[in-house]
């Protein structure tokens, strides 16, 4: 679930991993233009009027105290890419689950924007894409020049891309010219995501072909799969995925995957990623994926390999 909009309408369902910016069935543009940065000018009135933790908090407090099985944790208080907006991350958490929820502060400090930002122009998604193009280094499926490149930043803890797979493998079956590639995207809330992220990584640099195996049989056992048992799961699913997985443990231990890993977080945070699953089709980014048509999902890629050509 991405947006707060549905705490405040004391509806609260965190069974997903994907956050803020657009919880909507149909696709939506990334945040404002991805990568670009406020002038400075911009980015010191902005600092200047950031609201102060003690604010924030006492504003979640007078938000969601009555609600006493619901906690939170600011994540950050910073200049939004939209100048002249402050940007504030909070995760809530429950029995349930726990999302991370986006507002945007006014710079009277008086009041809260919940939503979207999304770009503008003649060719809103063409910085997104450029990023993205110069950026990606993941494993990869179908032709590198083909017209169309679908990116998707996952991470293998979360239940929301589990869900999403079905959806992603059929769209990219339906586009044989289209390439796919997955970029690692381990959210912190989650324990053994990031080794998992590793792991990945090694078995990529081992085989493509068993890469792909790997996130498949990672997402079958998700659920059994704990912060204690990790490396004996994993391993034995880079076995079973057909590479050694002593050499892919081994591997995943080193500086080189967490760089690797690390660089990959670094994309996505470049292109405003908040959460998982986040998909982009030639820059255009798609939330809340596993509740998108098939339809629309091929009526978007067809679309972007036409605007190519």
């Amino acid at each position: 679930m991405r947006s707060i909009v549905k705490l405040l309408s004391f509806t609260i369902i965190l069974l997903v991993c994907t956050f803020v910016l657009g919880q909507n069935t149909t696709p939506v543009p990334a945040g404002a233009t991805a990568g670009a940065k406020p002038a400075d000018k911009s980015a010191s009135a902005t600092a200047d009027i950031l609201p102060s933790e003690a604010t924030v908090d006492s504003f979640l407090q007078q938000t969601f105290g009555y609600d006493a099985q619901l906690s939170w944790k600011i994540s950050s208080i910073k200049p939004s890419i939209a100048a002249g907006l402050a940007e504030v991350d909070v995760i809530l958490a429950s029995s349930q689950g726990q999302q991370l929820s986006r507002l945007y502060i006014t710079p009277d400090g008086q009041h809260a924007v919940i939503g979207e930002l999304i770009p503008f122009g003649a060719r809103p998604y063409d910085p997104v894409k450029n990023l993205l193009d110069k950026g990606i280094t993941g494993p990869s499926r179908g032709p590198k020049n083909a017209p169309v490149t679908i990116v998707e930043f996952g991470d293998l803890q979360c239940p929301a891309c589990k869900a999403a797979q079905p959806t992603v493998e059929a769209l990219v079956s339906a586009e044989p010219n289209a390439r796919f590639v997955w970029q690692s995207f381990p959210l912190e809330m989650h324990n053994w995501a990031a080794k998992g992220a590793y792991y990945a990584d090694c078995v990529a640099q081992q085989s493509n072909d068993a890469f792909w195996k790997f996130i498949s049989s990672t997402y079958a056992q998700q659920s059994d799969i704990t912060a204690e048992n990790a490396d004996e799961k994993l391993t034995a699913i880079a076995d079973a995925s057909g590479v050694k997985g002593s050499e892919v443990a081994t591997c995943a231990s080193t500086p080189v995957a967490k760089a690797h890993v690390d660089a990959s977080i670094a994309l996505g945070k470049s292109v405003d990623v908040t959460g998982t699953p986040t998909i982009f089709i030639n820059g255009r980014t798609i939330g809340n994926v596993a509740n998108v048509p098939n339809d629309t999902l091929k009526n978007l890629v067809d679309f972007a390999a036409k605007d190519v050509k």
